[in-house]
């Protein structure tokens, strides 16, 4: 019970909010001067929901493809030479600052949402990447050596064996994720991306709190709602006892 309460309860807050940020105009609006709006009206919260949610899925998306080739790779006998270099593509991916990746892609690829998925396609992979190492590492040689004695090929073993066993794990790094990169979305809206960082950025450049708290509370909810589905799904697929 405690567990659906944990993303049952932001969900429904979420889905209120999203439809009728309205009813709690009497709420924000202490916070204003009049005749400054309480409310962000220039866009519905269902269109920002819907472009912020578009962002964060395409970009860890993208990132767990990439991520989890190179961890299938370097997992590989043939392979493991490529592992420090893969770790440190991963590692530069999540340390260079998305304002920095946002600047740089801007003149490539203009402003709007493409900069943003790539700002969050590099800073999503490092977790992602990790896990899946851990993972597929974490099985134990005996499940292979089982496993190549059914007669199974290489790639059979990866589909049917490996990757089922390190998919808690790799769901984890998934979850990790998309919780950053949930509130990393919000600097889309400096290059003209669509996203509740719209919200927040319009708050702080007309001083107006009830814009930057309404922005912040609904990533804030969006990030709750998906890290209790994904740790349902983590235990879901974890074996008992394991």
């Amino acid at each position: 019970m405690s567990q659906a309460l944990g993303w049952l309860v932001p969900a429904l807050l979420l889905t209120l909010l999203t439809l009728n940020m309205e009813a709690l105009t009497p709420l924000f609006r202490p916070l204003v001067d009049e005749p400054a709006p309480a409310i962000y009206a220039r866009d519905s919260f269902a269109s920002l929901l819907g472009w912020h949610m578009l962002a964060v899925f395409t970009a860890i998306g993208a990132a767990t493809l990439l991520a989890l080739s190179a961890a299938v790779a370097v997992t590989r006998s043939w392979g493991r030479a490529f592992f420090p270099l893969a770790r440190a593509v991963a590692n530069l991916g999540q340390t260079f600052p998305p304002v920095a990746v946002l600047a740089l892609a801007v003149p490539a690829l203009g402003f709007g949402l493409m900069p943003t998925l790539v700002a969050l396609l590099l800073y999503g992979m490092l977790p992602i990447f990790e896990n899946a190492v851990t993972g597929l590492q974490q099985i134990p040689p005996s499940v292979r050596e089982a496993a190549r004695g059914m007669g199974m090929t290489p790639l059979q073993q990866l589909w049917r064996v490996e990757l089922p066993l390190a998919l808690p794990t790799l769901v984890a790094g998934i979850r990790i994720s998309l919780i950053i990169s949930i509130g990393t979305a919000t600097i889309g809206s400096t290059v003209a991306a669509k996203g509740f960082g719209e919200v927040i950025i319009a708050g702080l450049l007309t001083d107006n709190l009830a814009f930057v708290l309404q922005g912040g509370m609904m990533v804030a909810l969006m990030a709750m709602v998906l890290d209790a589905l994904l740790r349902r799904l983590e235990q879901r697929l974890t074996p008992p006892g394991g």
